[in-house]
């Protein structure tokens, strides 16, 4: 590739797999610069970030209060040049070669585009999320299909309602366009979020079959309680935002009570 792709990364407490998240970064030859967002880690992830980004020349940080995922990404991506933005998470492992498929599939796609790539477990099968409907409330009350997981890989990329905010590919301009990541989520359903926004301005969503990630998941020593309870409050806020009508406001305000509290106890 000769396009500049800056690869961001947010890390809070994320532990050792963020180490094997960076070495395949440094180690791609198709990204160009690595800016990492340090959301809070433990005083000996802190020292080891610092001596990482001494021996890497294309790589920076910067230290931020905790201000939220899509606000560290955004933060991470005011420090990049212009080209591709590489949004992945930090236990997130990209498999090389993954950059050149999904920067062909956004060339040409209506901006703004967004295109990312089948994210495998330890064992190389498909995660949830990768793929995905617009998610409505329909779908968040399972009343329809959501995710694609279970659907056959298809055999070249295709458009998709959404894709994973743990490893995806934007242009930077296209990103600015966007705004960025919603901030008023803490985590979770942000990347839903700025790919529905991706969609209703006109541009697409792109999922990639020839692009991939390993993805460790639950690394993190934060409590899962508080996971699921950002994750509730993150869904009904996006329930929120897009419901169109005052019926489907109605209908949000009456089920996301219940739908948090299925999200809490799951």
């Amino acid at each position: 590739m000769t396009a500049h792709v800056t690869a961001l990364v947010v890390s809070y407490h994320t532990g050792p797999r963020l180490v094997e998240c960076l070495y395949a970064l440094k180690g791609d030859p198709d990204v160009s610069a690595i800016v990492i967002a340090d959301n809070g880690n433990p005083p000996g992830t802190e020292a080891w970030l610092d001596a990482f980004v001494a021996s890497t020349p294309r790589a920076q940080l910067i230290r931020l209060a905790n201000p939220g995922f899509g606000a560290g990404v955004n933060a991470a991506a005011r420090y990049a040049q212009e080209g591709y933005l590489l949004v992945i998470n930090p236990d997130c492992v990209v498999r090389r070669g993954s950059l050149r498929p999904m920067a062909e599939a956004l060339t040409g796609a209506p901006a703004p585009a967004i295109a990312g790539g089948k994210i495998f477990d330890i064992k190389g099968r498909e995660e949830r999320g990768a793929r995905r409907e617009t998610l409505t409330l329909m779908r968040a009350l399972g009343l329809s299909r959501w995710t694609l997981d279970q659907e056959p890989q298809p055999a070249a990329p295709i458009a998709v309602g959404a894709v994973s905010g743990a490893f995806f590919l934007i242009r930077k301009t296209d990103f600015d366009q966007l705004g960025g990541f919603d901030e008023h989520y803490f985590m979770h359903f942000e990347d839903v979020d700025i790919c529905r926004r991706a969609l209703e301005a006109g541009g697409s969503v792109i999922y990639v079959p020839g692009a991939g990630a390993l993805h460790y998941g639950s690394t993190s020593d934060v409590p899962s309680a508080f996971v699921k309870a950002h994750k509730a409050q993150s869904l009904s806020r996006y329930l929120r935002k897009f419901a169109r009508s005052p019926v489907e406001r109605f209908l949000v305000e009456l089920a996301a009570p219940f739908i948090g509290l299925a999200m809490r106890l799951h």
